[in-house]
């Protein structure tokens, strides 16, 4: 799978680490940034890899900042983006059992090493169970068609 990954200074190095991980799991993850721990804006990370999911570059995408709650609000401005922070195994479990979720959103600052590998395994091997779910996501997609139309006028 072809997962696009990305993240602001605080995550540099979960991201560093992740890459590895996937690429050893036999994922092709896609490294958006940044590069260093330079201090930089997570929305400009964000905005990389929901780019990459919105258009199909990528089918998944992985998002670190300090809490992950920047990076998902950021990701799901982008269409077709169901970017959701996780912070232990029943979220990450369910934000791909109900929601479809297609980024992954982490906390470099509140999660340790093992919960953050463990988070990503679960997360990446969830399938979405469809049923009554996929009715809920028709409905957000609804929803993403009428708000991010370009505004008319004005």
């Amino acid at each position: 799978m072809i997962i696009a990954i990305g993240s602001d200074h605080r995550g540099y190095a979960i991201k560093t680490r992740l890459l590895a991980m996937l690429a050893e799991a036999g994922h092709e993850p896609v490294d958006c940034g940044t590069d260093s721990t330079d201090v930089v804006d997570y929305p400009d990370y964000a905005a990389r890899v929901a780019e990459a999911v919105s258009t199909g570059r990528a089918q998944r995408g992985i998002l670190i900042c300090c809490t992950g709650i920047g990076m998902a609000m950021a990701a799901n401005k982008f269409p077709g983006v169901r970017a959701c922070p996780c912070h232990d195994e029943m979220t990450a479990r369910l934000s791909r059992q109900h929601n479809d979720a297609n980024v992954l959103c982490l906390s470099a600052d509140l999660l340790g090493e093992r919960m953050l590998n463990r988070l990503t395994e679960i997360w990446l091997a969830t399938d979405f169970e469809g049923g009554r779910h996929a009715r809920r996501l028709e409905k957000i997609a609804e929803l993403e068609a009428q708000w991010l139309k370009p505004a008319r006028g004005g």
